[in-house]
């Protein structure tokens, strides 16, 4: 295959500003989201931040330890004759509760900018700047930007290092010589200024008492600096091969062409790391780049719908090749991402575990099980905090939290603390990752993830004897978030997963030589089947309304096969259940992954179109702006989870999965509109 054809054919180009789509490049680790320029220059001409993000960038507001779980209110569930304590509500401790909730929170690390002078010395504004064009090399990883100001042309290549924080900058322009172009670093506040996320996305440069930025070191081409955020801190430094730094604000410095240069190109770098940063020159960085994305994208897998005549096709190459670069910037960290990865921070910055494998489990299935064994190894890491959790509610085992930070404890919230679809994630992520390597040492490094989830599904599962089979909840929340915590009972996709968690648990130790613990195999054979009426599955056994008054958020009951095999469901039923869902869902209300598991439902369904058809669904939440990212709504400009969701869609819709049919793309149509050509993906377990 042609892979970098398939890759530059869909580059994206912008010839104007798209307030919605600045472009990013990242590693992982750290991302740098750039306006037209391929800086940050004129943030205020876009809705959405522009984010210079990492996964070690967080602050504390006013220290780290202000508040504790002891300074909040834990609300009682009664669970089968005993209470279970779940903080969801302030109950009057709201100052500790919303601080809890927003700490710690992510850190917009600072501005790389341009400042462009006009011909009369005064500051270019927006409109002096044109025309523009702007063009994501995917294939080497560098930004390159074209524009003009006041009719003198401005080239810059911008790209992030593949080993380091850094990014590097190339700038070529008659503007240096003519002492109008400027380079500058700024740093906001690190405060959350507001409860609701979504009101402080954007960073505060209003409050330069709240952080020092100390100059360090200076020399002839470099400088450093310390920053202070409470009690929290990283380093900064800039390297550059001409020009003269000046303080220009409290917490800003620009570098400017010597006053004697008569050069017309410049090139800098600028690294973050929480202590002694070491940037590499631009031009080694560009070359990195280069050479590490290169070898991305000739790695792994590669689909090619280039043969289709569908006419959808076209866009949905062009979704997954973005979505492939996005989720290797934003998602394939040493943690699991935030939803709108080193983009800007949403719900503070922090991770929501549920959306872990959404993320991230297209990686295996596009051979590039590395990028997700990074983020493994955290669970490993906040396994005490998982332990502690479960023995507070009275469970065994590890309970994994929903919205956390760093440290992995779990945040107050109305919601957060009632899922439980989390729990099984890590476990099927490893499987994925030993079905890709199936190594001992991978076993060793991770049975304990897997043995100790197992515990507490076994000891969260509740016996019911009218039944004869173990029931989940209440209480509960389910994925699909708008039912009650005290009312939710047996949701089909948490029923199949639990038993899908635990059988794998139980194939690991087997693989160990170890004896797994019957509890683990009886619960997982009597686990309750889901509740179906008038042919069709509820969301719980408590939701007769469901397709009435409960028919928005995530049609979660599809997940019990699809991405899962369905051992406890009917296919004649999920299929009635799929085409009542396709017919009376408020799909505005649907989150941008449901499409892509509506899809693996309608694949293992033997409905290729119907999986085509929900994949490409023309809906707002299924929108895929021009730099790739998955629109949401106003605030939720990029939704990662629904990039990772179309990327192991589409793996399975054409490798397959296991106990499929021996069939070539067996989720997409077999009347010729699909010329589905691909290499390197691996079936869905």
């Amino acid at each position: 295959m042609d892979r970098q054809s398939i890759v530059t054919r869909n580059h994206p180009v912008l010839t104007r500003i798209e307030p919605l789509s600045p472009l990013s490049v990242g590693n992982g680790e750290f991302g740098f989201s750039a306006d037209f320029t391929g800086l940050q220059t004129f943030p205020e001409a876009y809705e959405i931040p522009l984010g210079t993000q990492s996964a070690w960038g967080w602050h504390s507001t006013g220290g780290r330890h202000v508040f504790g779980d002891e300074h909040i209110v834990f609300q009682p569930f009664d669970t089968y004759g005993r209470q279970v304590l779940y903080p969801m509500k302030p109950e009057g401790k709201d100052e500790a509760y919303h601080w809890l909730r927003q700490n710690p929170h992510r850190l917009q690390l600072g501005r790389i900018s341009f400042r462009l002078l006009r011909q009369d010395g005064q500051e270019a504004e927006l409109s002096d700047v044109v025309p523009i064009r702007q063009e994501m090399h995917l294939w080497t990883g560098v930004l390159h930007s074209i524009f003009a100001v006041q009719g003198t042309e401005v080239r810059v290549e911008t790209t992030c290092d593949p080993q380091r924080d850094c990014i590097g900058i190339r700038v070529h322009s008659a503007l240096i010589r003519e002492n109008r172009l400027q380079l500058f670093v700024a740093f906001p506040s690190p405060d959350m200024t507001h409860r609701s996320w979504s009101k402080s996305v954007f960073p505060e440069w209003n409050r330069d008492d709240r952080h020092s930025t100390a100059l360090i070191e200076t020399r002839d081409g470099s400088a450093a600096w310390k920053r202070l955020l409470d009690e929290d801190e990283y380093a900064v430094k800039w390297m550059w091969d001409k020009g003269r730094l000046t303080q220009t604000g409290t917490h800003e410095f620009t570098l400017m062409p010597r006053m004697d240069s008569d050069s017309e190109s410049w090139e800098c770098s600028i690294a973050f790391a929480p202590r002694n940063p070491e940037p590499q020159p631009a031009h080694a960085i560009m070359q990195a780049s280069s050479d590490h994305w290169q070898r991305f994208w000739n790695g792994g897998a590669a689909v090619d719908l280039s043969g289709s005549t569908d006419p959808r096709a076209a866009e949905l190459e062009r979704r997954i090749v973005l979505s492939q670069f996005l989720s290797a910037v934003h998602s394939a960290g040493s943690m699991p991402p935030q939803e709108t990865g080193y983009m800007y921070n949403s719900w503070f910055g922090k991770m929501h575990l549920e959306m872990h494998w959404w993320h991230a489990a297209h990686f295996p299935l596009w051979g590039r099980a590395d990028l997700l064994l990074r983020s493994m190894d955290w669970y490993v890491a906040i396994l005490p905090e998982a332990r502690k959790l479960a023995r507070s509610q009275g469970y065994a085992g590890a309970r994994w939290p929903k919205m956390v930070a760093y440290d992995g404890q779990q945040s107050p919230s109305p919601v957060a603390p009632g899922l439980i679809w989390q729990q099984p994630h890590p476990t099927a992520l490893a499987e994925m990752c030993y079905a890709a390597r199936p190594e001992v040492s991978l076993l060793e490094r991770y049975k304990d993830i897997v043995f100790e989830a197992a515990d507490f599904m076994v000891s969260y599962a509740h016996w019911d004897d009218e039944k004869k089979a173990y029931v989940l909840g209440p209480p509960l929340i389910p994925a699909q978030e708008n039912h009650a915590m005290a009312e939710s009972l047996n949701p089909p996709y948490e029923l199949e997963y639990w038993k899908y968690g635990l059988d794998i648990a139980v194939r690991w130790a087997e693989r160990l030589g170890i004896t797994a613990p019957p509890e683990w195999i009886d619960v997982a054979s009597q686990m309750a089947k889901p509740r179906h009426e008038e042919g069709v599955y509820l969301a719980h056994e408590h939701c007769p309304n469901t397709f009435t008054a409960k028919n928005q958020d995530h049609p979660s009951m599809l997940g019990a096969l699809g991405l899962l095999p369905g051992s406890l469901v009917d296919k004649g039923i999920m299929k009635e259940t799929l085409l009542k869902v396709k017919q009376c869902w408020d799909w505005e209300s649907a989150w941008g992954w449901d499409f892509p598991m509506c899809a693996m439902t309608a694949a293992r369904l033997n409905e290729p179109e119907l999986a085509v058809d929900f994949l490409l669904m023309e809906a707002t939440k299924n929108t895929y702006l021009p730099n790739g990212h998955n629109y949401q709504r106003p605030g939720l400009w990029a939704y990662l989870p629904g990039n990772g969701g179309l990327l192991t869609a589409v793996a399975m819709m054409a490798a397959g999965w296991t106990g499929a049919a021996e069939r070539e793309n067996p989720g997409f149509p077999q009347d010729g509109s699909w010329n589905v050509k691909w290499e390197g993906l691996k079936p869905l377990l």
